[in-house]
């Protein structure tokens, strides 16, 4: 019996073609990549550096042998952070996420059997992300977007935001939420803080958004995964559900419970501990944790296939994890965009 293909959904990329085109497009923001050794370079985006950045980042046989070396089969491809430029002009962020998206197709285009995509988004001008969003998935063949979990302190659910999940809903995209511009950085100057802490925090912020909100609620076929095990939403579920049951803030805008929102919630698996892992898989279940690895960063898991497969859980549920519901779901999203641009 073949076993499944392993996806990693969690998967940034920069590749050097893709900082050119960004460069010629806007030369005082596209990216730039200065040496620190042989392995890792300085990553300046629009004057804020970034280090390190992994060769794996942009140089894509690096990425390939990598990706051997951790068994994984797939990596669903999408931008890095440092260039989701939120912060700049919209008009600009927009023509930059397009080429960003173009790119990543190209990738899936020309390795097919190692690569899928999600897009960026330009965030600040909601119209423009869904206008883009479309055509990502219906001209460029991706299967979604990763966004910010904020987007310059403005949270997700923001009215401004309402045209981007429409737009979603009638698409079925996988909506990946990643840490950006993370809450409370003034306490989280120390320690590196600011990712340890920062990055989840931001996580549960836009999930805790989205579920009373009522940007679930409003739309019920959405999907959305969160990042890095979901910041600290499994483990506070009973918190926000007794809550919604005690006190009438959270009620504004949500009608029912919020259990049934954070049922449809997916989690990748970057919790770098076994007992930690197999405790949300025992919360949520397998079938709403997907494998990742955040390559190429420092914090990733770049041992995510072996990490999952020494679980204490069932061989069904690792298949799961490891692919088999990503496969699913990617190819449902697939099918269901392409049915929707033939329809019009």
């Amino acid at each position: 019996m073949n076993q499944p293909r392993t996806i990693d959904i969690h998967a940034h990329i920069l590749a050097e073609d893709t900082i050119g085109l960004l460069a010629k497009e806007a030369p005082k923001l596209g990216p730039r990549l200065t040496a620190i050794d042989s392995e890792a370079s300085v990553l300046e985006v629009a004057g804020a550096a970034y280090r390190p950045f992994p060769r794996g980042g942009w140089d894509l046989q690096r990425r390939l042998e990598d990706m051997d070396a951790a068994g994984v089969d797939i990596q669903v491809l999408s931008a890095t952070p440092q260039t989701y430029y939120y912060d700049q002009d919209a008009s600009a962020a927009a023509a930059l996420a397009a080429i960003q998206n173009e790119q990543i197709a190209r990738l899936v285009a020309q390795h097919p059997s190692r690569f899928l995509g999600i897009a960026t988004l330009p965030m600040q001008a909601p119209q423009k992300a869904a206008t883009e969003l479309r055509r990502a998935m219906r001209k460029l063949g991706l299967r979604g977007a990763m966004i910010g979990s904020n987007c310059e302190g403005k949270n997700l659910d923001d009215p401004s935001f309402e045209p981007l999940w429409a737009a979603a809903a009638e698409l079925d995209a996988f909506m990946f939420i990643h840490p950006v511009g993370v809450a409370g950085m003034e306490r989280m100057k120390s320690y590196y803080l600011r990712n340890l802490i920062g990055n989840p925090l931001d996580t549960t912020i836009a999930a805790a958004c989205l579920v009373f909100g009522g940007v679930l609620e409003r739309h019920p076929n959405l999907t959305f995964c969160m990042a890095h095990g979901g910041g600290f939403v499994p483990y506070q579920e009973g918190r926000w559900v007794h809550g919604w049951q005690v006190r009438p803030e959270p009620k504004v805008n949500l009608k029912g419970s919020p259990q049934a929102s954070l049922d449809r919630l997916r989690y990748d698996s970057i919790l770098h501990a076994k007992k930690q892992l197999e405790s949300m898989i025992g919360w949520v279940g397998a079938s709403r944790v997907l494998l990742g690895s955040d390559y190429p960063y420092d914090m990733a898991m770049l041992d995510c296939v072996r990490h999952v497969r020494a679980l204490g859980i069932s061989d069904a549920d690792k298949t799961i994890i490891l692919g088999a519901e990503a496969e699913r779901l990617l190819k449902k999203l697939s099918e269901r965009t392409r049915q929707t641009a033939a329809a019009e």
